[in-house]
């Protein structure tokens, strides 16, 4: 749902240099990473910011947050989110729907197509891979 550069969010620590983002519900230095391409209705803008993203370029995680809108949803790898705050709906092309509010963990299959309204602007933690 999102692949991003490299920005500032992150801290390293200890000798292996393993990045950290700390407290990821109320990070306030995001990075604008645009309006959602896809919109149906509406225009949600996304930020966010990058924890790190692996060598291939392929596989990231951080925190990811989307204003209100509805939009089409193409999962082009495999994702794991963990919302962390706001409420979404999503519908799978098959009609399956998922209600996501705060708290939720969800685990979207690579090709994974529908559309993603968000009600209240979500802020999720993330893994591409």
């Amino acid at each position: 749902m999102s692949e991003h550069g490299a920005d500032t969010n992150t801290t390293k620590t200890g000798a292996t240099g393993t990045p950290v983002i700390r407290q990821p519900a109320t990070l306030e230095q995001l990075v604008d990473w645009g309006p959602v391409p896809t919109m149906i209705r509406g225009l949600s803008q996304t930020s966010g910011a990058l924890l790190h993203k692996g060598e291939d370029g392929r596989s990231e995680c951080g925190v990811w947050v989307c204003t209100p809108g509805v939009w089409n949803c193409h999962v082009t790898r495999d994702e794991f989110c963990y919302f962390l705050s706001g409420r979404c709906t999503y519908a799978h092309q098959n009609g399956e729907v998922i209600e996501i509010e705060p708290e939720t963990a969800a685990f979207f299959r690579q090709d994974w197509r529908g559309t993603c309204t968000v009600h209240e602007t979500v802020r999720k933690v993330y893994m591409i891979r």
